[in-house]
């Protein structure tokens, strides 16, 4: 028999960018575990073909054009998925964009500087806002709880030559995931961080394609293999489950032993 606590039947989750990549693999997850499902993306093409993957696992589920960066739309698609189910248990604040392969920390332009803050730190920020209004909302009521994940990076605790505004955002996302775990553990809202590694998603995909790097990146990973989207699926589970209700305040690394090697 499985463990009760891992049932999410009943439960809603959000999964920003959870049209693809690790955003998809934690949302199918969650599906799979009996949850409906919310999901934000950019590209509407995507969000129909995630949406339809999702709807095989016999739950609920929608999926909303949105840009984190954007308060008014993260606002609009809010309202929209709160009006579509009822309720949100849980916020995954995956969207995100990379740097664009700068030669050094002098070569990123204030503009690339602006473009990685704006969707890794003002999105998250934006989209927990809203969801943090709903979930308190609720917990005026008497139905108090919530779930709040960030998905961070290995980048915010090691050094990531090149990749200085990358860094910066999701170091701040470690920061912020503290800070709230302090300020509403009283409600029953959780707090944590997610830090990939090495992950095989578009991307990456780039990375991926470089035999050289890709094969000396794979040597570092003490389990030889790049991770996978599905890789996050029971952490993911965990995270939005009753179990992890006590589980508060952490940055939870997914790398396959990559920094501790």
């Amino acid at each position: 028999m499985a463990f009760e606590a891992f049932d999410l039947s009943g439960k809603v989750a959000l999964v920003t960018g959870g049209n693809g990549g690790i955003g998809l693999g934690m949302a199918e997850a969650i599906a799979k575990a009996g949850a409906n499902v919310a999901i934000w993306g950019t590209n509407a093409d995507k969000n129909a073909a995630a949406k339809e993957r999702l709807l095989a696992h016999g739950i609920e589920t929608e999926a909303y054009v949105c840009d984190v960066s954007d308060r008014a739309a993260v606002d609009a698609a809010m309202a929209k998925t709160l009006e579509r189910f009822g309720r949100l248990d849980g916020c995954f604040a995956n969207a995100g964009v990379t740097g664009r392969g700068a030669k050094s920390f002098l070569d990123i332009t204030a503009e690339d500087w602006r473009r990685v803050i704006g969707v890794n730190l003002d999105g998250t920020f934006n989209t927990y806002q809203a969801a943090l209004r709903h979930m308190m909302e609720r917990a005026e009521k008497g139905d108090g709880g919530g779930r709040l994940v960030a998905v961070s990076s290995l980048a915010s605790v090691s050094g990531a030559a090149r990749n200085q505004h990358y860094s910066a955002s999701k170091g701040a996302l470690n920061a912020m995931t503290f800070a709230l775990a302090v300020e509403y553990a009283r409600h029953g809202i959780t707090a944590n961080a997610i830090l990939p590694g090495w992950i095989e998603t578009d991307m990456t995909g780039n990375l991926m394609a470089n035999e050289k790097f890709s094969e000396a990146a794979g040597k570092r990973i003490p389990t030889r293999r790049w991770g996978l989207p599905s890789d996050f699926g029971g952490l993911s589970v965990y995270l939005m489950s009753d179990a992890s209700a006590y589980h508060t305040g952490q940055l939870l690394q997914i790398d396959g032993g990559y920094f501790r090697f």
